[in-house]
């Protein structure tokens, strides 16, 4: 049975077979979770692996092997940029969770580890992220009845961690 967690853990600590990139387009390096991420991997392996897919639309997501990395593999997601909600960006930040998750199905894995995509640096609002986070990720789990998936939310702050916890309320969905 698939079941969505929040947890108060890094994200390179998880042990799940896939942990989640939140990417820029062009696959590079970046600071944060993402920057954490390569440095887990190897960053030199895991940049050299991004440099020969090359870029990543907004929404879509791409999949690498995990190097060193607590993983099988990394999957890529180019977040959206908060402008004011009218540029796609709940559109495309569903998009995000929905295509990782096919993606780890489609590799036959059966645990992945998010971050709050982009409510870093991206600027989108907390709740908000947080709604389309757990919105994604349900809708999934409705479409892919008879596919297991343990959906986990690497969090390090109470706040957002509480934040999650309370908008799951709002929604109605169940946390384990």
């Amino acid at each position: 049975m698939s079941r969505i967690q929040i947890l108060k853990q890094s994200i390179t600590h998880g042990g799940t077979d896939i942990m989640v990139n939140a990417a820029n387009s062009a696959l590079q390096e970046g600071s944060g979770v993402c920057g954490a991420i390569f440095r887990a991997a190897g960053e030199e392996e895991l940049q050299k692996a991004c440099n020969e897919i090359g870029y990543c639309h907004n929404g879509d997501a791409v999949i690498t092997p995990a190097f060193k990395a607590n993983a099988k593999y990394i999957i890529h997601t180019v977040a959206p940029i908060w402008y004011d909600g009218k540029h796609h960006e709940p559109q495309d930040l569903y998009s995000c969770y929905r295509e990782s998750l096919d993606l780890a199905r489609d590799r036959q894995c059966h645990s992945i580890s998010f971050p709050l995509i982009s409510a870093g640096i991206f600027g989108y609002p907390m709740d908000k992220a947080w709604h389309k986070a757990l919105q994604a990720c349900h809708d999934w789990m409705d479409a892919n009845p008879n596919y297991d998936m343990d959906i986990i939310f690497c969090i390090l702050d109470d706040r957002i961690i509480a934040q999650g916890r309370k908008e799951a309320g709002n929604l109605g969905i169940s946390l384990h």
